[in-house]
């Protein structure tokens, strides 16, 4: 269930200052993402902050993309960060490219060149490294930084023709090379790279670098506060050098805030895509992914996600999150809309001996008890059913209520049975159990006679649909963000369980993105990859019960 409850942060009261001092007459905000992969849980909270802070003060956001580096960036980037914002319910006022500013990039760079700001450096990458110096010496300035303006007007000019190759030249800001930040220690501001662009094709082969392309963005369009995540509070300074310096009409401020943490959780762009590319998961996609798509795969709403973007905060420090509150926040979602169901993940088959062997009986429950307003559904029930494999055991320990020889339990919605007889294999494995039924025991029928203490859950043998369910764990082992492991060799080598089971037989219809509560087992949602007419796939989105508890 969404929170409408907006809580304040530092970002929100500097919104109101400078609207209640005349600073800006309207917000503008932006969520920019580098089109080099997809998005993930981290994104999610940008983006809430960005478009929901503007729509709090009838403000606007636009979604741009950082698309300044075509090595890695891809059409089918654009396309799924697309989707994603969309899909968790939110509407940009305008959809830009970074690679449209690509012109005005230039000639605001020639502009810093005329003004003695900017030259072309013949430095390979690694002798501007060596020249930067460190954070307790100061760099060493290139040799070509006093070249004269017509010089490097002339250089410039030829980079864009692609007169030389990939980092053989490249456009240097002309700062502080012994500034104790070492952002603004001359940095690099073009290189050349001569790679086909996904929006611009061959028309260019320089390419501005993110810290001088994105102020420039922002001014271009007229952003007014500029989120940004922690690290790039050093940036700020070139940030605003880029504004000043080239001259924009428009001057954006940028704010920073903690980006999101989470345990268990893969939170970087680049270790999501090794995983991709290793084939250890099943694409960007893949349930166990903390990506929107991935998310959206395995189950997860995009209210639940809202809410926990909201609920986390933003804050000036970085902290961890607990996975387990996006898993609350799922389970409060769905409790009120996801119809029950029953489901056997490991079945072992129950003959109930006395009961008619053509009968079949049609069991009436209810689709949610917590929202009766869903009405009721029909369960078939006959001789021959599934139950859990975990639901019986020969010799059982102290309070162990569940199923054993000479025990009663209850049928969920049916009939208490009791357990006569124990069926094994050659091997000796159970293969079947048979017990008897109370015909006076019927659910719904005000029987007090007795009681039993375990409530199994269960499916008709006969009219069962096969189903697959695919059973998940947090994808990185607990030790992995202190072990200081190579990340590969902290993946969970369990992080996916799949099952063949059964479920009733009134859930055929069900399609991709369908969520149910299957009794005792947790939430499911239908996988949209592997489901088809042939035969269903669910994907556990959470188990029932955690042991994490919301602070009020």
């Amino acid at each position: 269930m969404e929170n409408n409850h907006v809580p304040s942060n530092f970002i929100r009261n500097i919104i109101i200052d400078d609207l209640k001092s005349g600073k800006h007459k309207e917000i503008v905000t932006r969520f920019p993402p580098e089109p080099n992969g997809y998005l993930h849980i981290g994104h999610a909270k940008a983006i809430c902050l960005n478009f929901e802070l503007a729509d709090e003060f009838q403000g606007k956001t636009y979604l741009r993309f950082d698309d300044t580096n075509p090595v890695k960036e891809d059409v089918e980037y654009v396309e799924s960060i697309k989707k994603d914002v969309e899909w968790l319910g939110f509407h940009w006022d305008g959809l830009y490219y970074a690679s449209n500013y690509f012109q005005e990039m230039y000639d605001r760079a020639l502009l810093l060149i005329k003004k003695g700001k900017a030259f072309v450096c013949d430095l390979t990458a690694e002798e501007i490294r060596e020249y930067r110096g460190s954070l307790t010496e100061p760099g060493k300035e290139s040799p070509y930084r006093n070249r004269s303006v017509e010089e490097n007007l002339d250089l410039f000019e030829r980079m864009k023709k692609g007169e030389f190759e990939d980092g053989e030249k490249v456009l240097r800001a002309k700062i502080d090379m012994a500034s104790p930040n070492l952002n603004m220690r001359d940095p690099v501001i073009y290189r050349t790279v001569h790679t086909t662009h996904h929006n611009t094709g061959d028309d260019w082969c320089i390419y501005p670098m993110y810290d001088y392309a994105h102020p420039l963005e922002d001014a271009i369009e007229g952003v007014t506060h500029s989120l940004c995540s922690l690290e790039f509070e050093d940036h700020r300074p070139l940030y605003d050098w880029a504004v000043r310096e080239c001259e924009m009409e428009c001057v954006p401020n940028q704010y920073e805030f903690a980006r999101l943490n989470m345990t268990n959780t893969v939170m970087s762009k680049r270790k999501l895509k090794l995983l991709v590319d290793e084939n250890v998961v099943d694409g960007w996609d893949d349930p166990r992914m903390p990506t929107i798509s991935g998310l959206r795969r395995r189950g997860y709403t995009p209210e639940s996600i809202r809410t926990f973007a909201k609920e986390i905060g933003i804050a000036k420090n970085n902290s961890t999150v607990d996975s387990q509150m996006l898993e609350h926040f799922i389970r409060e979602d769905l409790k009120l809309k996801a119809p029950r169901t029953m489901g056997v993940l490991r079945p072992l088959k129950v003959v109930i001996t006395n009961y008619p062997e053509d009968q079949v009986e049609m069991l009436e429950a209810e689709v949610n008890p917590e929202n009766p307003e869903m009405g009721t559904r029909m369960i078939p029930f006959s001789r021959e059913i599934y139950i859990e494999q975990e639901d019986f055991m020969e010799e059982p320990p102290k309070k162990y209520h569940r199923l054993y020889p000479g025990n009663e339990v209850r049928l969920k919605h049916a009939y208490f049975i009791k357990c006569n007889d124990v069926i094994k294999d050659e091997d000796g494995n159970i293969v079947e159990i048979h017990c008897t039924y109370d015909p006076e025991t019927k659910s719904g029928t005000g029987f007090t006679g007795r009681k039993v203490k375990g409530t199994l859950h269960w499916v008709d043998a006969k009219s069962a649909l096969p189903t697959e369910f695919r059973l998940y764990e947090p994808l990185l082992l607990d030790e992995a963000q202190e072990s200081g492991k190579d990340f590969l060799d902290c993946i969970n080598p369990n992080s996916m369980e799949i099952l063949q089971g059964f479920i009733e037989p009134n859930m055929a219809e069900s399609k991709a993105q369908d969520k149910f509560q299957f009794f005792r087992h947790g939430y499911f949602n239908v996988d949209s990859k592997y489901s088809n007419d042939e035969k269903l796939v669910f994907n556990r989105i959470v188990a029932l019960k955690s042991s994490f508890k919301i602070k009020k």
